[in-house]
């Protein structure tokens, strides 16, 4: 057994030498033919033979994505940016929801009251003074109405009272002669429930009644803030507007310079047109309601002409009060007539109107108006329902402007013709017409009520 060991190793050792002798003679025979001898290298893989089929190269991963997924990616994370953006801005708005409604408050009120100091400066009053006056003759009437409602409401409370109960008397007279059956128990029971549920719900009630305390703190908050920024915004807006172009970007600035004039514009013929138009309902639907006897007609006169600030909606809220009260109080055939009246004037609004003192000033279709009232009113409320449609026809005329002022812009500054397509190389064409002079860029300095004052 000792000698086997000694016979592998000689056996493998004359394998290893016929090896050697074999890959000598292919180097030689190589080197006979002029072929050089390819002896790869242990770590290195072979190339594959030439008959092996050809195995395509994997494309890049942006060229493998569709072109259509590109553009909605790229549109994507933009519209999340803008998105978040504007997350952000109305958290901050509802933050100081109360600041933010004042101070748009008093720019619809100074636009109201600013064509007013303009004719007082004509007539040789100082700024100073015309702002005063004008100021404290619109506060001075915005209180008198406020005042002469709450009066009317509360001398024909006790009327309106008892006809309320006579209306509710013969109701119920209605339901007993009625064919639905209804029986005096019935309603004895359901008055008796209302009865229970205002009595168990005291708390509610009483929680309520303190956060409407607490509501009135607030407007009158407010209205104190409004009342300051219109006197500031009336006497120093050539300032703040210059203030404000600072802060705008300097290649951005004269397009902003020439959009806040016309937004002026469009703001203030807004609020004219719709205080004219709101007038208009107030005085023929007040006077329809006073010759059908229906009581609280000039009340009911006011609220229109103050829910006629909110579009759509303010029409068919005021419009719908009348109706009621009219109903309790006087019966269905004078709430009928009261309902025609109602719409007769609001059909005269809608299609002679509003398209008669508004112009093209404003005009928004009726689809943004409905969509930015119930977006405004979501937002903020009734105020967010009444600064909705104004904040949409100020943006409207600014994009227009904005985008005839790039396009412009862009013209103006484009390269001109050369090569084949200029004048210039077409044989007697003569030399290249010069190109009119541009329109020089509104100056930064120029704000929206001194151009409302020059004209």
């Amino acid at each position: 057994m000792s000698k086997v060991p000694g016979w592998l190793g000689r056996v493998g050792a004359e394998l290893t030498r016929i090896g050697e002798r074999l890959e000598e003679r292919r180097r030689e025979a190589a080197a006979d033919e002029g072929l050089p001898a390819a002896v790869p290298a242990p770590d290195s893989v072979p190339p594959p033979p030439a008959y092996a089929p050809a195995v395509a190269a994997r494309p890049d991963p942006v060229a493998a994505i569709p072109w259509g997924i590109r553009v909605a990616a790229e549109a994507g994370w933009r519209l999340l940016v803008l998105a978040g953006t504007l997350w952000v801005l109305m958290r901050a708005i509802s933050a100081v929801q109360l600041v933010v409604l004042a101070f748009v408050a008093a720019l619809l009120v100074t636009a109201m009251l600013q064509p007013t100091v303009g004719r007082l400066r004509k007539l040789g009053l100082p700024r100073g003074l015309a702002t005063a006056v004008t100021a404290i003759l619109g506060f001075v009437v915005m209180g008198l109405v406020g005042w002469f409602v709450v009066w009317q409401v509360m001398d024909n409370l006790g009327d309106v009272s008892d006809r309320v109960r006579d209306g509710i008397d013969e109701l119920k007279r209605w339901l007993l002669d009625s064919p639905f059956h209804v029986t005096e128990s019935q309603i004895n029971d359901i008055a008796q429930n209302l009865s229970d549920t205002i009595g168990t719900n005291t708390e509610e009630i009483t929680s309520a009644g303190l956060q409407g305390v607490t509501v009135m703190v607030e407007i009158l908050t407010g209205m104190l803030l409004a009342m300051f920024s219109t006197l500031f915004l009336l006497y120093d807006g050539k300032r703040i507007w210059e203030w404000t172009l600072k802060l705008v970007p300097a290649q951005a600035r004269p397009g902003v310079a020439g959009a806040g004039p016309r937004a002026w514009r469009t703001l203030t013929a807004y609020v004219r047109g719709t205080v004219v138009v709101a007038l208009i309902d107030a005085i023929f639907i007040g006077l329809g309601l006073w010759f059908l006897d229906v009581p609280l007609a000039v009340p009911l006169a006011v609220f229109i002409f103050l829910f006629a600030f909110v579009p759509l909606v303010g029409a068919v809220v005021s419009g719908a009060l009348a109706v009621v009260v009219a109903l309790v109080t006087q019966g269905v055939f004078t709430a009928l007539m009261v309902l025609v009246v109602v719409l007769a004037v609001q059909q005269i609004e809608g299609h002679v109107l509003q398209p008669f003192i508004l112009g093209r000033a404003v005009r928004v279709h009726p689809l943004a108006v409905v969509l930015s009232v119930a977006a405004g009113g979501l937002t903020a409320g009734i105020g967010g329902a009444v600064v909705a449609v104004p904040l949409v026809a100020v943006t409207n005329t600014v994009v227009g402007y904005l985008r005839a002022y790039g396009k412009e812009q862009m013209l103006r500054y484009a390269p001109p013709p050369h090569g084949s397509t200029s004048l210039d190389a077409a044989p007697g064409a003569g030399p290249a017409p010069e190109a009119p002079p541009a329109a020089p860029a509104p100056p930064p300095e120029q704000r929206p009520d001194d151009t409302e004052e020059q004209q």
